[in-house]
């Protein structure tokens, strides 16, 4: 966006018609309507900034609870972290510092998290425009006193003073996701340059995050992150929060002000072996953060469970134990894949609805979930993997805490 623009869509005549917009319903489909029936009164450019920032507006309240007052980018708005997953970050570093740079803090998401967790923060980045939305956005919601831009480009320039440095790096360009750790802007391998500079450093990844491209960064700890079981990001944590080399965070939240915060700590180099059993009376899915965190076999062993396949990060225990950190099913029967033999049995279990899992089967789970479906009454899980290396079919009653 423009920085003239963005200086009209904040005077009174582009506020007011933000609030008209605000009021009117529409989406992406009627744009071209909507700008027409603008360009009466307001200039192109204009009116499409003020259609798209409505637009964006509606998207971001899934993410940020003061969406209605914020201003965003298309860009920043996909990199942006929800609300809770920020403020969870920026608590933890609050425990470690009072001041933080936010280095490349594009249009202030992370800034308003951190600042909201007390922190003072100096948000840099070589963008004035996106600088300038910082700013607007910690106003809109009486955050200004606690947050300085400062305009530089840190590629060329070295970070402010401060007791710990934040970066998101740019993981998009051109409309296309960068996946790789050197592709990021600015490449990770920049960002470790600062670590001399502060006494902690944290750096927000993909939560795809290949763990070889970080063999080589030392003393550190990376952390996965997920909300209410969908992952979210990958978090390397350099220096005094570096407490094991990986964790898992799993956050359950209906609000940005209501969170629960589990954390699973471990070391996936040292971790004891998982026994192996066939399935038994219960069967967990741990939560992705656990999984992509690659401490599995911690959870299995406060549990005393087992693996039903050394592959597949499904466990397995004759008593049932409740977690945050996995969903877990009451195991019906199992048996090898036979699609005739499932379908049988399933009548015979009087099956309604069932819905269809799987870890190490190529099947698609929806297409078959229609085919199993029945008229019965009881809704069931199918939970398609592999127990010895064997492709095989569990029937499961729905998640325990559902029931």
């Amino acid at each position: 966006m423009e920085q003239e623009t963005f200086n009209w869509l904040r005077s009174a005549e582009g506020q007011t018609l933000l609030a008209d917009l605000a009021q009117r319903e529409f989406d992406e489909r009627r744009v071209l309507a909507e700008l027409t029936r603008l360009r009466a009164q307001y200039a192109p450019e204009y009116a499409r900034a003020a259609i798209e920032q409505v637009l964006l507006r509606r998207r971001a309240r899934t993410k940020f609870p003061h969406a209605d007052q914020l201003f965003f980018t298309r860009e920043a708005l996909e990199q942006a972290s929800s609300a809770p997953v920020a403020a969870h970050r920026a608590q933890r570093l609050a425990k470690y510092a009072s001041a933080v740079a936010d280095l490349g803090c594009g249009i202030g998401g992370d800034t308003l998290a951190l600042a909201t967790a007390g922190l003072h923060v100096i948000a840099v980045d070589h963008d004035a425009a996106r600088l300038a939305i910082a700013a607007a956005n910690a106003a809109a919601i009486g955050l200004a006193d606690r947050i300085t831009t400062c305009l530089a480009d840190l590629r060329t320039t070295p970070p402010p003073s401060a007791e710990a440095f934040f970066c998101d790096p740019g993981r998009r360009g051109g409309g296309r996701r960068r996946f790789r750790v050197e592709q990021y802007e600015p490449p990770l391998s920049h960002v470790l340059c600062w670590r001399d500079l502060a006494p902690t450093l944290t750096v927000k990844l993909a939560p795809g995050v290949d763990h070889a491209e970080l063999a080589d960064v030392q003393n550190a700890e990376l952390e996965f992150v997920s909300l209410n079981g969908e992952l979210k990001e990958a978090v390397l944590w350099i220096g005094p929060p570096a407490t094991m080399p990986r964790r898992a965070t799993v956050l359950s939240s209906q609000s940005a002000e209501a969170t629960a915060v589990h954390c699973l700590t471990g070391d996936d180099l040292d971790s004891p072996p998982i026994p192996q059993s066939t399935p038994l009376d219960y069967l967990y899915e741990p939560d992705p953060a656990v999984i992509r965190a690659g401490i599995i076999a911690e959870l299995a062993s406060q549990w005393d469970a087992a693996q039903i396949d050394p592959q597949i990060a499904y466990l397995t225990t004759a008593v049932v134990q409740y977690s945050p950190f996995a969903r877990v099913w009451r195991v019906l029967e199992w048996f090898p894949f036979n699609l005739k033999r499932l379908r049988s049995r399933l009548r015979a279990l009087d099956a309604g609805e069932v819905t269809v899992k799987k870890r190490g089967s190529p099947l698609d789970t929806d297409a078959l979930a229609r085919q199993l479906s029945g008229a019965g009454t009881q809704s069931l899980v199918v939970v398609l993997s592999q127990v010895a290396g064997r492709p095989t079919a569990l029937i499961c009653k729905r998640h325990i805490a559902d029931e």
